[in-house]
């Protein structure tokens, strides 16, 4: 049999999701931004989604931007924050995803100050290591909700309120949350909030940029008035109404997934750390329902990778962004974990869909990776 165990990476599309979709590929496809019947129809599409989303986030649809992924939204958000605030200081931390530390390099080099915080050994980054960085010059702080590689959640809404004090924007990535824990935008504490569609479900290749009301921002993408004149470009009206039936379905299904989740998640956790040498990073830190990362000592990651995915289960060594890369990740690392134990990391991760039985066969499997990788 196989497991599907890879959830963080992206998740299968759901069928009511599908379901929303296929007439806009087909029946429905005129531009929204035309005026006759068939353009307002595409159009009424596009703003149901609108708010879709903004219920999930507890937002006004205005505040809602549609992107091309989260990727697009983080970006769109920091670069602005640069452009508006030039010679401030942008906190962040050693554990985001690369499209925030990337773009943050990238500022680096054109004169904008950045902190990189980093976690303590449960991989957590706590208020108080935000409260220290904290300057009068400080124009963002920009954290995940939850960890894409961990699982571990950040505590937002204080760290919120510690922003706010000192006259920061708080920019939450929330891509890994949306599906399994709250995201109103309000008790976050949330000025920017980032979303992607394939994490909750929904379609790849669409996101969202929340963007509270009063915060204008100039536009990433110039060339046309869609999005009020925050991103030029055709509307992707497909992806959009899938983006959010997602979020439709999330706000419907989150409770039950979520525990559902956890209990299987649970199981798994107890079954691997059965096995000799293994245990689970971040293990004490709060973590999200969907994830489980293990390091398997005296073992080579690659090779439990490969031996897990002859077995038939689909897991990873980390971010998805990453794949490819020979390098240990650089979440583990900052959470003190040597090379070689981060290099000997796996990143279960679980979904709506995920089965008990798949859950048994991935910890068969992987006791019989270690029997074959182990150094």
């Amino acid at each position: 049999m196989t497991a599907y165990l890879d959830y963080a990476a992206t998740t299968p599309l759901d069928p009511e999701v599908l379901a929303a979709i296929n007439p806009y590929f087909g029946t429905h496809f005129a531009n929204p931004a035309s005026w006759h019947r068939s353009g307002q129809q595409a159009r009424r599409a596009v703003e149901a989604a609108r708010e879709q989303v903004a219920a999930l986030l507890g937002a006004k649809p205005r505040e809602v931007t549609f992107t091309s992924g989260a990727t697009e939204a983080i970006n769109h958000a920091l670069r602005a924050v640069a452009e508006l605030y030039p010679g401030g200081q942008i906190v962040t931390s050693q554990l985001e995803h690369a499209a925030v530390l990337t773009t943050c390099r990238w500022l680096e080099r054109r004169g904008l100050r950045v902190t990189y915080l980093a976690p303590n050994h449960r991989g957590e980054i706590t208020p108080a290591a935000v409260a220290a960085a904290l300057s009068p010059d400080t124009v963002l702080v920009a954290l995940m909700l939850v960890n894409n590689e961990t699982g571990v959640v950040t505590a937002i809404p204080a760290i919120s309120r510690l922003a706010h004090e000192a006259g920061a924007l708080l920019l939450c990535d929330a891509v890994q949350a949306a599906a399994y824990l709250p995201v109103e935008v309000a008790p976050l504490g949330a000025d920017l909030l980032a979303l992607s569609g394939h994490k909750l479900y929904g379609p790849k290749g669409v996101g969202v940029l929340y963007v509270r009301e009063g915060l204008e921002l100039p536009p990433l993408l110039l060339g046309g008035a869609q999005e009020r004149g925050m991103r030029a470009g055709t509307l992707n009206v497909p992806a959009i109404v899938g983006m959010g039936a997602a979020c439709r379905l999330a706000i419907a299904r989150r409770e039950a997934d979520a525990a559902q989740v956890a209990v299987l998640r649970d199981e798994l956790e107890a079954a691997l750390l059965a096995l000799d040498g293994v245990t689970v990073n971040g293990a004490g830190a709060p973590r999200s329902p969907q994830h489980l990362m293990v390091s398997v000592a005296g073992a080579d990651g690659e090779a439990l990778l490969i031996a897990l995915d002859q077995l038939g289960v689909s897991v990873s060594a980390g971010s998805a962004c990453a794949a490819g890369a020979l390098t240990p990740s650089h979440v583990l690392l900052a959470m003190g974990l040597t090379p070689a134990a981060a290099k000997a990391s796996l990143r279960f991760s679980l979904g709506r869909m995920t089965r008990r039985d798949e859950i048994d066969h991935a910890a068969r499997s992987l006791r019989q990776a270690i029997a074959r990788c182990r150094i």
